[in-house]
């Protein structure tokens, strides 16, 4: 039977583990059956902004606490967080906290692993599908062609310091830029980059990746500095290099368009 998370065991010998699950770019079908199982055992679930609010249903047992971060919006701080993982992982409980995309790629795993490490609360981290991979799945293409780059670089579009990244030296780099948290600096991602890349160099902008309002547009880097700052609201990634050329979005709306005929 499981612990009433409201009424915890007092001081028990040692904490319970916490997990930093990844629940992936929206799609539940996407968790790994190492998370599902996670979930099912779990007693306290940290819920992100962005995940899917039906992956509850797969912790029948949790008490959930929503602990949302997203850029514009309010926000829960991280060190309370932190403070909720350690406080109910010390009274003994199994602990998920569930963050969209991969953990350990620009969701502040990091800090978490250090904080709880500190407090002599062991940690377990469960891999997951970030968003880059899902907007290139939604593009048909591969980040890593090895007809157009060497590699993939994945990038905030921001520093801590509100600074810019180094465009030159990423678009020296010849590789494929998957740019998260960027879509309130369209323009001024495409700016930074047009001063290295050619202005026909393509660029995808997909929001809601793998989710029903999925949305992807094929562009170039000088059409990509026209759109507006922000977007319709939603989460999105940026996609930029030779690599994007291949997209099958045309394809894909021929198929859509069959479909829908026949």
């Amino acid at each position: 039977m499981a612990r009433d998370p409201h009424h915890p065991s007092p001081n028990p010998c040692t904490p319970a583990e916490v997990v930093l699950l990844s629940a992936g770019p929206g799609d539940l079908e996407l968790l790994t059956l190492k998370a599902v199982r996670a979930l099912q055992q779990a007693e306290v679930l940290l819920l992100d902004e962005l995940v899917d609010p039906g992956i509850v249903g797969l912790a029948p047992q949790a008490r959930v606490v929503r602990v949302g971060k997203r850029g514009g919006c309010r926000s829960t701080p991280q060190a309370f967080i932190c403070r909720l993982m350690r406080r109910y992982a010390l009274q003994g409980l199994r602990v998920v906290r569930v963050k969209g995309g991969e953990a350990l790629l620009f969701g502040r795993a990091g800090e978490e692993i250090a904080f709880l490490r500190e407090a002599g609360v062991p940690v377990r981290i469960i891999n997951g599908v970030s968003a880059a991979f899902a907007a290139a799945a939604a593009l048909g293409v591969s980040l890593t062609h090895r007809q157009h780059c060497h590699g993939v670089s994945f990038v905030t579009a921001h520093t801590a310091d509100h600074g810019e990244p180094d465009w030159e030296a990423l678009a020296r780099s010849g590789t494929t830029l998957a740019i998260y948290m960027g879509m309130g600096r369209l323009p001024r991602i495409a700016r930074g980059l047009l001063a290295h890349l050619p202005a026909d160099t393509p660029a995808a902008v997909v929001q809601a990746a793998s989710q029903p309002g999925e949305q992807a547009r094929l562009t170039t880097l000088a059409r990509l500095a026209t759109l507006p700052a922000g977007g319709d609201g939603r989460p999105g990634v940026v996609l930029v290099g030779a690599a994007l050329g291949e997209a099958a979005l045309p394809a894909m709306a021929e198929q859509a368009r069959a479909l829908a005929a026949g």
